[in-house]
């Protein structure tokens, strides 16, 4: 098999115009009368993660925080008695946090005369100096951490650090080193809370492609941290909020890259002849697919219609052996026959079921330097063509399952335990869902759609939101709150926060 190597380009940079508007009235920004209800916002606590911290383009720096949805609701809360919100801010608005090798932000740069999401330039200065003298902080929002973190002691100890056991983000403003969040949220007897936790439980696994790395946090484990942290968060009488957990499969980071982007053009654009060298090349494994009574296996390019990605799948049975022996068999030496096996024995093209996960855009159809490394022939180590995508990079039918099952799971017993602790309840996945309609959703003339940086949603990451996207969700908690509790909170206009920004 010939060297191969693909320059390959996605156009998913298709504007979406939409002149339907369904964003179920919360259009009306205009100034009305307002009361708090039966709440009382004088202090407010926001508990979570990554999406309650402000976390966006990757990273978490200075101006996401200002306009993440718990700033953007405590404000509002300001007009009906709500107090104080401080937020432990990053020193700067790079977000990266270099001794830890933690990247910079991402910001869409042009190159090759095209946008690409870059990560941005420049050593950012945020270091672990602890400054919760200048606290305490009400956004308690901690990136990275799942639901089981917010009770853990010593998760702001930075001796845990090497450990896995401490998070840098809430190292920096930790009461001390052996508190947890929940601890330090009950410190400052918050009169209501918003609590948006469990994201990150299935985030990790579904990014990993499941293949090992971050497993899903067991359905009881989510089930007692749960209980214990609404069982604390009222025991002094606090009102509050909780919001179910979004489906991660339907971020652009899931959906923006197509099972099939290998076109005729695309794998001739270097050798017209490249399709039915690759076919010849593949006649023998084939062959043995065939032999071996799994056809469905088989590598086949087509030259008239898109093809799809060749990737590693662990669930199916391994026929290394068994390639391995009926190619020595076909008189292929051994050395050959058992890297066909170990290439190929978990091997398959991938169908619509599979998504392809965003960070392997720019690797698809190039060359693994780290196969190449290992002895692979280069005709052999084309990502996706000849080399199947590495299991990080894909989650497949099976693993969508588990992801989508867990994320169900979670839901429930979070609505469960919102009716059992008398809670408003916010249906995020349901609002994040709205997004992946074909018409998405319309405020003020501008829609919003799940599209990867054209949709305005999600930002440059693919997984987390834009402040848009942010001031939409907290408009979304806005209304829960008046429902349940009578209040008169004013929704935000979305269209004034920062959308995606274009060089």
């Amino acid at each position: 098999m010939k060297k191969i190597i693909y320059p390959f380009l996605f156009s998913f940079l298709t504007i979406i115009f939409s002149c339907n508007n369904d964003f179920d009235g919360e259009g009306n920004v205009s100034d009305i009368e307002v009361n708090s209800g039966e709440a009382n916002f004088s202090r407010y606590i926001a508990l979570g993660g990554s999406l309650t911290s402000g976390f966006k383009d990757g990273a978490l720096y200075i101006e996401g925080q200002k306009q993440s949805y718990p700033a953007i609701i405590a404000e509002q809360m300001k007009r009906v008695g709500g107090g104080m919100f401080k937020i432990p801010y990053m020193e700067d608005e790079l977000g990266g946090i270099p001794f830890l090798g933690i990247s910079n932000k991402l910001s869409l740069e042009i190159v090759n005369g095209g946008l690409s999401p870059t990560v941005a330039q420049g050593k950012g200065i945020t270091t672990l100096t602890n400054i919760y003298s200048q606290g305490p902080y009400q956004n308690m929002g901690v990136p990275g951490a799942k639901s089981y973190h917010l009770i853990s002691l010593g998760y702001g100890d930075p001796t845990n650090l090497p450990l896995g056991a401490a998070n840098p983000y809430f190292i920096r403003f930790a009461s001390s080193p052996n508190t947890s969040i929940l601890e330090d949220a009950m410190k400052q007897d918050p009169t209501f809370f918003s609590l948006w936790i469990g994201y990150n439980d299935i985030l990790g696994y579904a990014m990993s492609g499941g293949d090992g790395s971050n497993t899903l946090t067991s359905v009881s484990t989510f089930q007692t941290t749960y209980n214990t942290l609404l069982s604390k968060l009222v025991s002094k009488g606090a009102k509050g909020i909780v919001a179910s957990i979004p489906n991660v499969t339907a971020s652009p980071f899931f959906t923006t890259v197509p099972y099939n982007p290998l076109t005729p053009q695309n794998l001739t654009k270097t050798n017209p002849n490249q399709i039915k060298e690759l076919n010849n090349a593949f006649e023998s494994l084939n062959n043995v697919f065939d032999f071996l009574q799994h056809p469905e296996r088989k590598i086949k390019y087509s030259s008239t219609q898109a093809n799809p990605l060749l990737i590693k799948d662990k669930d199916l049975v391994d026929l290394k052996s068994q390639i391995k022996m009926v190619l020595i068999s076909k008189g292929v030496s051994t050395n050959q026959a058992e890297l066909m096996g170990t290439l190929y024995g978990q091997s398959r093209q991938a169908t619509g079921e599979d998504f392809i996960a965003l960070t392997a855009l720019r690797s698809i159809a190039q060359i693994n330097s780290k196969a190449i490394s290992e002895g692979i022939p280069s005709s052999l180590a084309v990502n996706g063509v000849t080399y199947p995508l590495i299991d990080s990079w894909v989650l497949t039918a099976k693993e969508r399952e588990k992801t989508n099952l867990a994320t169900m799971q979670f839901n429930n017993i979070i609505k469960n335990l919102s009716d059992q602790y008398n809670l408003a309840f916010f249906d995020a996945n349901a609002l994040i869902n709205d997004f992946n309609k074909n018409s998405g959703l319309n405020f003020n003339g501008v829609n919003y759609t799940s599209q990867f940086i054209t949709g305005g949603a999600f930002s440059l990451d693919g997984i987390y939101f834009t402040s848009r996207g942010y001031a939409i969700i907290a408009n979304g908690f806005i209304k829960a709150i008046n429902k349940k509790y009578k209040s008169n909170l004013p929704y935000v206009d979305p269209n004034a926060y920062q959308g995606i920004k274009y060089p």
